[in-house]
């Protein structure tokens, strides 16, 4: 490949149609390098074509993000299916021609951007730059923008939509994904994020303008122009108002002797969490110092996942039992998720499973509320969960008359669904998905960990005044409700068509078309595929909850009372699986219960994954 005497590429051969001899890969390296402004993206590709790495440019530049449980994600980097200023260029023009058509009055209400802390030194890609760009495109094109003038938790730009009436908001997070990712993550004028058919159009509309319009590389527009306002003030101050609404026991909190320890993982949290804190009338927690800052090399962890357990909480463990604390808070990077670990008498810390903090929260939320408002129809009341998270709910509900209802697995259906329950004048306490995510109340209709950290800190408090910790208060709630033992892992696979091939085998187990009716021992009694559409416990044979055919999930209902789903991740190259046992309230045997469970997922992984025959990598933490 001649070079000319800079070192570059010489620019004529740039445009021949000959660079790699593949024609749709050559106009694809061709647009790059036309539409690309930022020197470190542009030269990764100037490096890969100048190395004949032809594949590797073929799978960063013939293929393109699409939208999954949590928006746009992917590594930052060069390429079209990449995070990076001209990817999301791109995203922001296709964003703005669909609400262009969808709301006539987009030019008044104006769209919200926030971002997280994330970043990436060899692309010169961070959060704050992408969301400086997401503006310029929508300032270029004389659209109010509400962009923040730092970074923020993920909830507060869909509570900043609802409350400043913007058509639609854009979050820049990846929220606990490895530090290399990032993402694009869009809220509906609801303040719920998109749903289908929103993400398709949005994609559609991409598409159609991926060629960065005049003024879309402006980012000085953020600095200039008069339609930029920094809602940060503001939001914070009505989001910390609203959260008195889920605030029981003021007086209490104020008085309480327990301490809380709170990370925030090198990510937002902090602040927001010391000021949560406060208008609940607490003591500051006491944070981690080495975590609390932003820091987007995640230095002091393996992965910034709370949810990994006491492996990533090391630090914070450590911290609480020299300040004799007995409860430890970890939001995740960009504060949307909350982790609790409490000590025990035996001097072993307890982190609890999502699943076992709902049934706490929906034990807390509806006694709150029941005491609050003794005369109020509990037929009005709602709490909801995805469809792989614990039944817990579902139990409680039915002992106390109020509804349960489930959703798709992500938030962004739980959201859309409180949105409607709300126009119909219902009320929803209280929502989750087992993977860290809690709402309390519905001032914001997305998943929240700093309402959800201060909440924990206040029924703990409260149950130490009647000297009982979280995790008696947890065996009391399944005692009543019955108990819910669950179970949450992964496998990670890297080839998608293995993946394909792992859940074709399962839709046509025996013979063509057939489910399995047994697994190892197990009798199945029904099986629900979202991705097809199919439920065998439906008269008409079809779901009742809409079909997926972008992701692969499958749920399995045992004879013996076992409900067990295998699912792809929407966001990371996962094949999940989560199973659970949901006892009467009368069986009480947790050991018998904890191994049959057991039985099951080994039966689950053996038969169905096969790990091995597959070469799928176990979880490791």
């Amino acid at each position: 490949m001649a070079e000319n005497a800079d070192g570059d590429l010489n620019s004529n051969l740039l445009h021949a149609p000959y660079l790699t001899g593949d024609p749709q890969l050559d106009t694809a390296i061709e647009q790059w390098l036309r539409w690309d402004k930022n020197p470190k993206t542009k030269e990764q590709i100037e490096n890969l074509l100048r190395n004949g790495m032809n594949k590797e440019l073929r799978d960063r530049l013939c293929c393109r993000m699409t939208f999954g449980t949590a928006g746009l994600r992917s590594a930052m980097g060069a390429g079209f299916c990449y995070i990076n200023d001209l990817t999301v260029i791109q995203s922001t023009q296709g964003m703005y021609k669909y609400l262009e058509r969808c709301f006539s009055d987009f030019k008044q209400r104006g769209f919200v951007v926030g971002y997280d802390t994330r970043g990436q030194v060899t692309s010169s890609c961070s959060s704050q730059r992408l969301a400086k760009l997401t503006a310029a495109v929508l300032l270029a094109k004389d659209v109010p923008v509400y962009l923040f003038s730092r970074y923020v938790p993920t909830p507060f730009v869909p509570y900043a939509v609802q409350e400043l009436k913007a058509v639609a908001g854009v979050m820049i997070t990846a929220s606990h994904n490895r530090k290399e990712d990032n993402g694009y993550k869009v809220y509906w004028e609801t303040g719920a994020q998109i749903t289908s058919p929103h993400d398709k159009e949005i994609l559609k509309c991409i598409e159609e303008c991926v060629e960065p319009w005049n003024g879309s590389w402006n980012d000085n527009l953020v600095d200039t122009s008069p339609l930029k306002k920094d809602p940060l003030q503001d939001i914070c101050k009505r989001y910390m108002e609203d959260l008195k609404k889920i605030c029981f026991h003021r007086d209490l909190n104020a008085n309480t002797t327990l301490k809380f320890v709170h990370t925030s993982f090198h990510g937002v949290g902090h602040d927001y969490v010391q000021l949560a804190f406060q208008v609940f009338g607490f003591k500051p927690p006491i944070p981690v110092p080495e975590q609390k800052d932003p820091d987007p090399d995640f230095s002091t962890v393996k992965c910034p996942n709370p949810e990994e357990g006491e492996s990533v909480l090391e630090l914070s463990l450590r911290l609480a039992e020299k300040e004799n604390a007995r409860i430890v808070l970890a939001t995740d990077p960009d504060a949307d998720r909350l982790a609790v670990a409490e000590l025990q008498e035996n001097g072993h810390w307890k982190v609890f499973t999502g699943n076992e903090l709902a049934a706490l929260f929906g034990w807390w939320m509806f006694d709150c509320w029941k005491k609050n408002k003794p005369n109020a129809d509990v037929k009005n009341v709602y709490m909801l969960a995805t469809t792989v998270s614990s039944k817990i709910l579902k139990a409680i509900a039915l002992k106390e008359g109020f509804h349960f209802e489930e959703t798709l697995p992500g938030f962004k259906w739980i959201g859309s669904r409180i949105k409607d329950l709300l126009g119909h004048g219902k009320e929803v306490l209280f929502a989750f998905e087992e993977s860290i995510g809690f709402l309390c109340g519905t001032s914001v209709l997305d998943k929240d960990g700093v309402s959800a950290a201060v909440v924990v800190a206040e029924m703990a408090s409260f149950l130490e005044t009647r000297k009982v910790t979280l995790t008696e208060q947890l065996a009391k709630v399944y005692g009543k409700y019955g108990y819910h033992l669950s179970k949450t892992s992964y496998f990670l696979c890297y080839d998608p068509p293995t993946i394909k091939t792992i859940f074709e085998r399962i839709r046509n187990f025996e013979s063509p078309k057939e489910y399995p009716k047994f697994c190892g021992a197990f009798a199945i009694l029904h099986v629900r595929d979202i991705t097809t559409g199919y439920d065998s416990s439906q008269p008409s044979k079809k779901s009742a909850l809409p079909v997926s055919k972008n992701s692969q999930m499958i749920t399995f209902t045992f004879q013996n009372g076992c409900v067990a789903t295998l699912r792809t991740s929407g966001t990371e190259p996962k094949i999940k699986y989560y199973a659970e046992m949901c006892a009467s309230p009368g069986q009480s045997d947790t050991a018998l219960l904890e191994e049959e469970l057991k039985k099951l997922i080994d039966a689950l992984i053996e038969n169905f994954l096969e790990p091995s025959k597959n070469g799928l990598i176990w979880r490791s933490v």
